[in-house]
């Protein structure tokens, strides 16, 4: 480790960790991960690359809440609560010191708004594009089984909070491609891009007061995320167009262009929990989202097959051109 890897750590990195449990304030590379006792340990990993999950020119500070969030928002699909990370961060020669300033800033304050702690991490310099993975530790409280993308049952209703398609148009209004809806809804849309808000409430919720058979977040797509809960399911889904909630911002969007429902369907990056329920437990669902004061909607169901079905207006399938991200 070099002098001025040393300087980084000492000033921008080690205040993220001093006296939290088992990160050693940094000094050793390796930690100690203490969990409550009794509880069950989750863990997940996510790595965010300039470019590819963000774009070039992406304030540091939205970098570092992207890079949280997106695992905060996979610990969430568990019905977790989180506890610590680490991070791995590679560093270009434009990435000067008041640029992870800002960055460090950035996580204390996601930090304490979530409540978690960095337990340690390695920071290196690359000839390649700043690139950023987040290890993120949580934790189920004794005797509460995770919830899985595999269980979702025939007869399931499929639910999601939040609305779909914001972060999708966000990406397509930053890069110049969705003109004409004012600054006010790009903004929203582009804010949804860029700081995705992890459901970790409902999660827990879901988890806690075993609401859900099977559970992801929206992160590759509507379609796609929901393609995986019913493949590791052994089953098919149905899913109405009509009825997946949109924001002002997105509905504006569409009375431009109807073709921009392949993007809300399959844009991906929302972040918002995916998840099946038997039709018994729907107004316990209803219930826990209005008491978490969270909008969660029925768009489908569950049944026998192997493939997601989207209906239109008229109960006819959809041809859908792309049904989510790939990254290969």
């Amino acid at each position: 480790m070099s002098a001025a890897e040393f300087d980084l750590i000492d000033d921008f990195f080690r205040p993220l960790a001093v006296g939290r449990p088992g990160s050693l304030d940094l000094t050793d590379d390796a930690a100690l991960l203490p969990v409550p006792p009794g509880e069950s340990l989750v863990t997940c990993v996510d790595t965010v690359i300039d470019g590819v999950h963000f774009l070039a020119g992406t304030p540091p500070e939205d970098v570092a809440a992207k890079a949280l969030r997106v695992n905060l928002s996979d610990i969430a699909a568990m019905g977790a609560r989180p506890l610590s990370y680490m991070l791995a961060l590679s560093l270009p020669n434009w990435a000067e010191r008041p640029w992870v300033e800002a960055f460090a800033a950035a996580l204390a304050a996601e930090q304490e708004l979530f409540g978690i702690y960095l337990l340690g991490g390695d920071t290196t310099a690359t000839t390649g594009p700043l690139t950023l993975s987040v290890t993120l530790f949580g934790s189920l409280p004794a005797g509460q089984q995770p919830l899985r993308r595999a269980g979702a049952k025939a007869g399931d209703l499929v639910f999601v909070s939040g609305s779909i398609g914001d972060a999708g148009l966000g990406l397509l209004a930053a890069q110049g491609a969705l003109t004409g809806l004012g600054e006010t809804a790009e903004a929203v849309m582009r804010q949804r891009y860029d700081r995705p808000q992890p459901r970790l409430a409902l999660g827990q919720a879901l988890g806690r007061e075993a609401l859900a058979n099977a559970a992801i977040d929206v992160s590759d797509g509507l379609v796609q995320d929901l393609g995986h809960i019913a493949r590791h399911s052994g089953l098919g889904a149905r899913i109405r167009r009509d009825d997946v909630p949109l924001s002002p911002a997105a509905e504006a969007a569409l009375s431009h262009d109807e073709a921009l429902w392949a993007t809300i369907l399959g844009g991906g990056d929302d972040y918002e929990l995916l998840f099946t329920t038997p039709p018994g437990k729907a107004a316990d669902v209803a219930a826990a989202a209005a008491e978490l004061e969270l909008q969660v909607t029925a768009i489908g169901d569950m049944v026998a097959g192997d493939a997601v079905a989207v209906l239109g207006p008229d109960g006819a399938p959809i041809e859908m051109a792309s049904s989510g991200w790939s990254h290969f």
